[in-house]
Protein backbone atom coordinates (compact mmCIF):
# COMPACT_ATOMS: atom_id res chain seq x y z
CA UNK A 1 0.00 0.00 0.00
CA UNK A 2 1.25 3.00 -0.65
CA UNK A 3 1.74 6.03 1.33
CA UNK A 4 -1.10 8.27 0.11
CA UNK A 5 -3.46 5.14 0.19
CA UNK A 6 -2.18 4.43 4.16
CA UNK A 7 -3.46 7.77 5.17
CA UNK A 8 -6.63 8.02 3.17
CA UNK A 9 -7.21 4.65 4.81
CA UNK A 10 -6.58 6.02 8.55
CA UNK A 11 -9.39 8.93 7.26
CA UNK A 12 -11.88 6.14 6.99
CA UNK A 13 -11.09 4.57 9.78
CA UNK A 14 -11.62 7.83 11.66
CA UNK A 15 -14.66 8.61 10.37
CA UNK A 16 -16.23 4.88 11.01
CA UNK A 17 -14.75 5.78 14.46
CA UNK A 18 -16.21 9.47 15.03
CA UNK A 19 -18.74 9.84 12.30
CA UNK A 20 -17.17 12.92 10.97
CA UNK A 21 -17.29 13.49 6.85
CA UNK A 22 -14.00 12.54 5.66
CA UNK A 23 -12.80 16.63 4.93
CA UNK A 24 -13.28 16.86 8.75
CA UNK A 25 -11.76 13.44 10.09
CA UNK A 26 -8.85 14.31 7.18
CA UNK A 27 -8.15 17.86 8.86
CA UNK A 28 -8.23 16.71 11.91
CA UNK A 29 -5.39 13.70 11.03
CA UNK A 30 -3.37 16.57 9.31
CA UNK A 31 -3.31 18.50 12.31
CA UNK A 32 -2.02 15.95 14.27
CA UNK A 33 0.69 15.23 12.39
CA UNK A 34 4.09 15.73 13.84
CA UNK A 35 7.16 17.33 11.40
CA UNK A 36 9.84 15.01 9.89
CA UNK A 37 12.77 16.23 7.88
CA UNK A 38 12.26 16.58 4.24
CA UNK A 39 13.42 13.50 2.00
CA UNK A 40 10.86 11.40 3.91
CA UNK A 41 7.79 10.69 1.80
CA UNK A 42 5.02 11.05 3.70
CA UNK A 43 1.62 12.38 1.86
CA UNK A 44 0.42 14.20 4.65
CA UNK A 45 3.49 14.84 6.97
CA UNK A 46 5.59 16.40 5.15
CA UNK A 47 3.41 19.11 4.27
CA UNK A 48 3.23 20.14 7.46
CA UNK A 49 6.78 21.14 7.59
CA UNK A 50 9.19 23.42 6.52
CA UNK A 51 10.94 21.01 5.80
CA UNK A 52 15.52 16.55 -1.67
CA UNK A 53 31.10 11.26 -6.04
CA UNK A 54 34.45 12.53 -4.07
CA UNK A 55 36.89 11.02 -1.81
CA UNK A 56 36.84 12.55 0.97
CA UNK A 57 40.15 14.03 2.65
CA UNK A 58 41.96 11.76 5.05
CA UNK A 59 41.91 15.53 7.06
CA UNK A 60 38.07 16.64 6.78
CA UNK A 61 37.58 20.46 6.59
CA UNK A 62 36.74 22.16 9.60
CA UNK A 63 32.60 22.68 9.87
CA UNK A 64 31.53 25.87 9.40
CA UNK A 65 30.91 27.82 12.45
CA UNK A 66 33.77 26.14 14.28
CA UNK A 67 36.83 27.40 13.61
CA UNK A 68 38.74 29.54 10.74
CA UNK A 69 39.04 26.78 8.26
CA UNK A 70 35.57 27.25 6.32
CA UNK A 71 35.79 24.78 3.31
CA UNK A 72 35.16 26.90 -0.04
CA UNK A 73 31.93 26.38 -1.49
CA UNK A 74 31.65 23.54 -4.29
CA UNK A 75 30.25 24.16 -8.08
CA UNK A 76 28.54 20.76 -8.34
CA UNK A 77 24.82 20.59 -8.21
CA UNK A 78 22.99 19.06 -4.98
CA UNK A 79 20.41 16.72 -5.49
CA UNK A 80 17.01 18.26 -5.25
CA UNK A 81 15.85 18.83 -1.96
CA UNK A 82 12.35 20.33 -1.10
CA UNK A 83 13.89 22.25 1.25
CA UNK A 84 15.19 24.43 -1.85
CA UNK A 85 18.80 24.91 -0.76
CA UNK A 86 21.01 26.12 -2.87
CA UNK A 87 21.96 28.74 -5.58
CA UNK A 88 19.24 27.69 -8.14
CA UNK A 89 15.07 27.83 -7.74
CA UNK A 90 12.97 25.32 -7.26
CA UNK A 91 11.33 26.20 -10.97
CA UNK A 92 15.11 26.10 -12.35
CA UNK A 93 15.79 22.42 -11.25
CA UNK A 94 12.87 20.93 -11.48
CA UNK A 95 11.68 20.55 -15.28
CA UNK A 96 8.19 21.35 -16.00
CA UNK A 97 7.53 17.56 -17.34
CA UNK A 98 8.79 16.19 -14.48
CA UNK A 99 6.44 18.29 -12.40
CA UNK A 100 3.82 16.98 -14.62
CA UNK A 101 4.43 13.89 -14.52
CA UNK A 102 4.38 13.97 -10.51
CA UNK A 103 1.73 16.47 -9.84
CA UNK A 104 -0.84 16.39 -12.75
CA UNK A 105 0.33 19.86 -13.38
CA UNK A 106 3.39 22.27 -14.33
CA UNK A 107 4.73 25.27 -12.72
CA UNK A 108 2.66 28.08 -14.45
CA UNK A 109 -0.59 25.97 -13.60
CA UNK A 110 0.19 25.73 -10.20
CA UNK A 111 1.43 29.33 -9.70
CA UNK A 112 -1.84 30.53 -11.37
CA UNK A 113 -4.22 27.95 -9.15
CA UNK A 114 -2.37 29.62 -5.63
CA UNK A 115 -2.74 32.47 -6.57
CA UNK A 116 -6.57 32.25 -7.20
CA UNK A 117 -6.48 30.97 -3.54
CA UNK A 118 -4.95 33.79 -2.26
CA UNK A 119 -1.66 31.83 -1.48
CA UNK A 120 0.80 35.25 -0.79
CA UNK A 121 -1.36 35.45 2.10
CA UNK A 122 -0.77 31.85 3.22
CA UNK A 123 2.02 30.52 5.37
CA UNK A 124 4.22 27.84 4.26
CA UNK A 125 2.48 25.33 6.39
CA UNK A 126 -0.81 26.40 5.05
CA UNK A 127 -0.33 26.23 1.59
CA UNK A 128 1.48 22.66 1.81
CA UNK A 129 -1.44 21.41 3.21
CA UNK A 130 -4.23 23.02 1.22
CA UNK A 131 -1.70 21.31 -1.95
CA UNK A 132 -2.11 17.60 -0.13
CA UNK A 133 -5.80 18.45 1.33
CA UNK A 134 -7.37 19.51 -1.89
CA UNK A 135 -5.52 18.34 -4.66
CA UNK A 136 -3.78 15.28 -3.38
CA UNK A 137 -0.16 16.45 -4.09
CA UNK A 138 2.16 14.01 -1.86
CA UNK A 139 3.67 15.34 0.22
CA UNK A 140 7.29 15.95 -1.18
CA UNK A 141 5.89 17.38 -4.42
CA UNK A 142 3.66 20.03 -2.27
CA UNK A 143 6.55 20.70 -0.74
CA UNK A 144 8.60 21.19 -4.02
CA UNK A 145 5.19 23.28 -5.18
CA UNK A 146 5.34 25.58 -1.80
CA UNK A 147 8.89 26.67 -2.18
CA UNK A 148 8.90 27.09 -6.16
CA UNK A 149 5.66 29.87 -5.66
CA UNK A 150 7.35 31.01 -2.79
CA UNK A 151 10.73 31.95 -4.58
CA UNK A 152 8.47 33.01 -7.52
CA UNK A 153 6.16 35.66 -5.81
CA UNK A 154 9.41 37.06 -3.58
CA UNK A 155 8.70 35.35 -0.40
CA UNK A 156 11.88 33.97 -0.15
CA UNK A 157 15.34 33.77 -2.39
CA UNK A 158 16.68 30.30 -3.34
CA UNK A 159 18.04 28.44 -0.39
CA UNK A 160 15.72 30.95 2.20
CA UNK A 161 12.98 30.01 4.34
CA UNK A 162 10.18 32.40 5.07
CA UNK A 163 11.24 33.78 8.28
CA UNK A 164 14.47 35.18 6.32
CA UNK A 165 16.96 32.23 7.61
CA UNK A 166 18.70 30.26 5.37
CA UNK A 167 19.13 26.30 4.88
CA UNK A 168 21.32 23.86 3.42
CA UNK A 169 21.86 20.47 3.17
CA UNK A 170 22.04 16.96 1.43
CA UNK A 171 20.97 13.59 1.09
CA UNK A 172 22.72 10.10 0.30
CA UNK A 173 22.14 6.77 -0.79
CA UNK A 174 24.14 4.18 1.10
CA UNK A 175 23.99 0.87 1.05
CA UNK A 176 23.72 -0.39 4.82
CA UNK A 177 20.36 -0.95 6.37
CA UNK A 178 18.30 2.16 7.88
CA UNK A 179 19.17 1.07 11.04
CA UNK A 180 23.29 1.28 10.84
CA UNK A 181 22.24 4.57 9.00
CA UNK A 182 20.57 6.03 12.21
CA UNK A 183 23.72 5.31 14.45
CA UNK A 184 26.15 6.69 12.38
CA UNK A 185 24.25 10.09 12.89
CA UNK A 186 22.99 8.37 16.86
CA UNK A 187 26.01 6.75 18.33
CA UNK A 188 28.55 9.33 19.49
CA UNK A 189 31.28 7.25 19.13
CA UNK A 190 30.30 6.10 15.60
CA UNK A 191 30.00 9.92 14.46
CA UNK A 192 32.67 11.32 15.13
CA UNK A 193 34.84 8.99 13.33
CA UNK A 194 33.35 11.05 10.13
CA UNK A 195 31.81 14.36 11.79
CA UNK A 196 34.71 15.30 13.93
CA UNK A 197 35.37 18.57 15.90
CA UNK A 198 31.68 19.55 16.03
CA UNK A 199 29.62 19.60 19.12
CA UNK A 200 26.52 18.31 18.23
CA UNK A 201 23.70 18.30 21.24
CA UNK A 202 20.70 16.13 20.27
CA UNK A 203 17.56 17.10 20.76
CA UNK A 204 15.81 14.27 19.41
CA UNK A 205 16.34 11.02 17.71
CA UNK A 206 13.34 9.12 16.64
CA UNK A 207 14.70 5.12 15.24
CA UNK A 208 15.37 4.42 12.68
CA UNK A 209 13.33 7.64 11.50
CA UNK A 210 14.51 10.98 12.30
CA UNK A 211 17.28 12.78 14.42
CA UNK A 212 17.74 16.72 15.28
CA UNK A 213 20.17 18.63 17.26
CA UNK A 214 21.82 21.71 17.76
CA UNK A 215 25.01 22.51 15.62
CA UNK A 216 28.21 23.54 17.73
CA UNK A 217 26.00 25.51 20.45
CA UNK A 218 23.62 26.93 17.61
CA UNK A 219 21.71 28.98 16.57
CA UNK A 220 22.08 26.17 13.93
CA UNK A 221 20.31 22.72 13.90
CA UNK A 222 20.40 19.91 12.16
CA UNK A 223 17.38 17.74 10.73
CA UNK A 224 18.00 14.20 9.60
CA UNK A 225 15.28 11.92 8.06
CA UNK A 226 16.28 8.18 7.11
CA UNK A 227 14.52 6.08 4.76
CA UNK A 228 14.78 2.36 4.26
CA UNK A 229 15.49 1.43 0.56
CA UNK A 230 15.46 -2.37 0.40
CA UNK A 231 16.80 -4.56 2.65
CA UNK A 232 20.56 -3.64 2.16
CA UNK A 233 20.58 0.03 1.03
CA UNK A 234 18.97 3.12 3.13
CA UNK A 235 18.81 7.16 2.75
CA UNK A 236 19.28 10.13 4.40
CA UNK A 237 18.58 13.75 3.94
CA UNK A 238 19.63 16.62 6.05
CA UNK A 239 18.71 19.61 6.18
CA UNK A 240 20.78 22.47 8.33
CA UNK A 241 18.67 25.24 9.33
CA UNK A 242 18.96 28.72 10.72
CA UNK A 243 21.91 29.88 8.38
CA UNK A 244 22.31 33.73 8.69
CA UNK A 245 23.29 34.19 5.21
CA UNK A 246 23.26 32.65 1.37
CA UNK A 247 26.66 32.85 1.51
CA UNK A 248 27.24 30.46 4.75
CA UNK A 249 24.69 28.16 3.67
CA UNK A 250 26.91 27.71 0.02
CA UNK A 251 29.38 27.13 2.31
CA UNK A 252 27.55 24.46 4.63
CA UNK A 253 26.88 22.75 1.55
CA UNK A 254 29.73 21.79 0.41
CA UNK A 255 30.42 21.13 4.08
CA UNK A 256 27.70 18.43 3.82
CA UNK A 257 28.95 17.15 0.43
CA UNK A 258 32.13 16.29 1.82
CA UNK A 259 30.98 15.20 4.84
CA UNK A 260 27.95 12.78 3.60
CA UNK A 261 30.52 11.33 1.01
CA UNK A 262 33.00 10.44 3.99
CA UNK A 263 29.47 9.05 5.94
CA UNK A 264 28.99 6.37 2.90
CA UNK A 265 32.73 5.77 2.61
CA UNK A 266 32.93 4.69 6.31
CA UNK A 267 29.87 2.35 6.53
CA UNK A 268 30.37 0.92 2.81
CA UNK A 269 33.87 0.07 2.58
CA UNK A 270 34.99 0.45 6.47
CA UNK A 271 32.60 -0.90 8.65
CA UNK A 272 31.04 0.73 11.20
CA UNK A 273 33.24 -1.11 13.81
CA UNK A 274 33.61 1.30 17.64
Amino acid sequence: MTNQRAFKARVRARMDKTGESYTTARRHLLARMPAVAPGTEHPAVEAGTENPAVEPSAAPAAAPGTGPADPPAGSPAAEASPAGGGTAGQVARIPDALLRERTGRGWEEWFGLLDEWGGTEHTHTEIARWLVAVHEVPGWWAQTVTVGYEQSRGLRAPGQQRGGAYSAGGSRTVAVPVDRLFAAFADETLRRRWLPDVDVRVRTATAPKTFRADWAGGPTRIVVGFVPAGDTKSRLSVLHEKVDSAGRAAKLKAYWRERLDALKRLLETEGDRR
